[in-house]
């Protein structure tokens, strides 16, 4: 199905042992500069980040590709948000005239959230379902999608066979069993059920590593 919708690159920045952020949620920075500078490129060689809406309201991101002497197009914004929460005076919806942002909601668009310029759009009954979203962003055009954030995102998409590469930016630090993991419960009972991938390229970046990875 990916292959036919969209092809889907799930970035992560992370510890040693594959963690986003402390259990206080405190994750700037992981990373450091070369690595998210790297981000950058990424999201700028790409049609549309996307996040869920946890993300968004844990770190007010701009999801944009700030480079030196940038002058190409921003990619969209996505936010998997069912109940809305998009908040209106997040730097997502204050930008959504200039940089096309889209929500994913099973709710009647919010009057505030359209007046601000965010598309919004239904899709199926309860949280939106990667599908349903890869779909939608396809018929719009948008066919190469970055996946940011945050854990369940990402292992929303790793269950149903969406993840076409994998980009992890990993630093040299250890956050340990209570922080926050960069992939939410994939309830595997067997090791042959796993998402697998080969590794493509391994790169040092300053202190920490960028591994490249091919869905198998």
């Amino acid at each position: 199905m990916s292959g036919a919708l969209a092809r889907v690159t799930l970035k992560l920045a992370t510890s040693l042992d594959g963690r986003i952020a402390t259990a206080s949620g405190e994750s700037k920075w992981i990373t450091g500069e070369a690595a998210r500078g790297q981000g950058h490129r990424l999201r700028a060689a790409h049609d549309v980040v996307l996040v869920g809406i946890g993300t968004v309201l844990a770190d007010d991101p701009e999801l944009t590709a700030r480079l030196p002497c940038w002058s190409g197009p921003q990619p969209a914004r996505a936010v998997l948000d069912t109940r809305q929460r998009l908040p209106i005076e997040s730097r997502l919806a204050k930008s959504a005239r200039s940089v096309a942002t889209w929500v994913f909601s099973d709710e009647a668009p919010r009057t505030e959230l359209v007046e601000a310029g965010v598309r919004i759009v239904r899709v199926g009954d309860g949280r939106p379902q990667p599908g349903d979203v890869l779909e939608a962003l396809a018929e719009a055009g948008l066919s190469r999608v970055l996946i940011e954030g945050g854990g369940q995102v990402a292992a929303s998409f790793l269950r149903a066979g969406l993840v076409d590469a994998v980009e992890w930016f990993r630093a040299p630090i250890v956050l340990g069993e209570e922080s926050r993991p960069a992939v939410g419960a994939l309830a595997l009972n067997r090791l042959g059920d796993a998402p697998r991938f080969r590794r493509i390229a391994v790169q040092p970046l300053g202190d920490d590593l960028w591994e490249r990875y091919e869905r198998c």
